[in-house]
């Protein structure tokens, strides 16, 4: 196992394939732990190098180049292979899979941080593993991958196989592989280097909106909110989530606008307008789909609603994304019909909606 107890003088070598449009928050979230715990034992307990699928520099999402030790070489020596890769994953790493597969041949714990996860389950080196993916992208990937067991956790550890669904997340995983190999005492420094105190459980639920410090000054807030997110689809009364936390709907109204500034309803309207303009801009659902998908009775409606908040239409808003080029997480199409499916399966992928919709 790799997430296992190892020797001291036998240093554990990670390579990590850095695909064009990667998350640098992502990639240090899962290089800059390996480096700290060798600089808090004083020992090599780590090597590492980075490729890509070219051998030539990786451009990261923000632009800035990044240089590699090669390409990827299915025969060299490693005792563990993570793809980092955030933007048109599937695209810049179908020249790759080939290889990832011979490298699973040969026994390599496989790795997948944010949409890595996505070029493991293209090449099918997911198929029969539970798996994760960056929240925006779980149900389209479970959709996209029905052979996978996917679930919305912050990072999965499914025998040779382990997912992370972005950098947080990568942190905490690694925080995690590092207690399990060298223990405690180690994880700690690492920890304490990042200055960080907040370890997440694996099996923590992704959330749309990080709500910080608010979750222990208000947890009322965070569960109505977490509420709201679970509900995109089929929305709830403000009445009934309020009803759930144990809070008159004037007490929760109290609340939002002492915290966030905005009533529930506007609060939960701009949550169901922000997947909105998501899935605009990543799939290419009909808005009628869209508007299905976010809780609107009709593609009218989801109109009205976003051209108060944006200034537009969502057909303009698309034809704008595609004329300049804004670019997906995926750069993918996903089947409706398809989403449905597999969500229904997977109920880890879905809170109990009541039927009530709103506009």
């Amino acid at each position: 196992m790799f997430f296992a107890t190892r020797r001291l003088d036998q240093p554990i070598s990670i390579d990590l394939l850095v695909v064009d449009g990667f998350s640098l928050m992502s990639l240090a979230a899962t290089l800059e732990p390996l480096r700290a715990a060798n600089r808090v034992s004083g020992r090599t307990l780590y090597e590492w190098r980075l490729l890509s699928p070219s051998g030539r520099l990786a451009m990261s999402s923000s632009d800035v180049p990044v240089p590699v030790s090669g390409g990827l070489d299915a025969g060299t020596r490693r005792d563990a292979l993570i793809v980092v890769a955030a933007f048109d994953a599937e695209r810049h790493g179908a020249a790759v899979l080939k290889r990832l597969r011979a490298v699973a041949r040969n026994n390599v714990p496989l790795g997948g941080i944010e949409s890595g996860s996505w070029i493991l389950g293209r090449g099918g080196l997911l198929d029969g593993y539970r798996a994760t993916a960056h929240w925006e992208d779980v149900e389209e990937f479970a959709a996209s991958f029905p052979a996978v067991d996917v679930v919305a956790d912050r990072y999965v550890i499914d025998r040779d196989r382990f997912t992370a669904g972005g950098a947080s997340p990568a942190l905490d995983m690694m925080l995690h592989m590092i207690r399990a190999q060298h223990g405690m005492a180690v994880a700690l420094k690492v920890a304490s280097v990042f200055i960080y105190d907040q370890e997440h459980l694996a099996t923590d639920r992704q959330p749309m909106v990080s709500v910080g410090r608010l979750e222990f000054a208000e947890p009322r807030l965070t569960a109505a909110i977490r509420i709201m997110e679970a509900s995109i689809e089929e929305p709830l009364s403000i009445a009934g989530i309020a009803a759930r936390i144990g809070l008159s709907a004037r007490s929760m109204q109290t609340i939002f606008m002492r915290h966030v500034g905005l009533t529930p309803h506007a609060y939960y309207l701009d949550l169901r307008l922000d997947t909105t303009r998501r899935l605009l801009l990543q799939t290419t659902w009909s808005v009628v789909d869209v508007a299905a998908a976010c809780g609107f009775a009709s593609a009218s409606a989801l109109a009205r609603a976003f051209r108060r908040r944006y200034r537009c239409t969502p057909r303009e808003l698309r034809y704008a994304g595609l004329a300049t080029g804004v670019p997906g997480h995926l750069g993918a199409s996903v089947d409706r019909g398809s989403t449905h499916r597999r969500a229904a399966r997977n109920s880890r992928l879905r809170s109990a909606r009541a039927p009530q919709r709103l506009e």
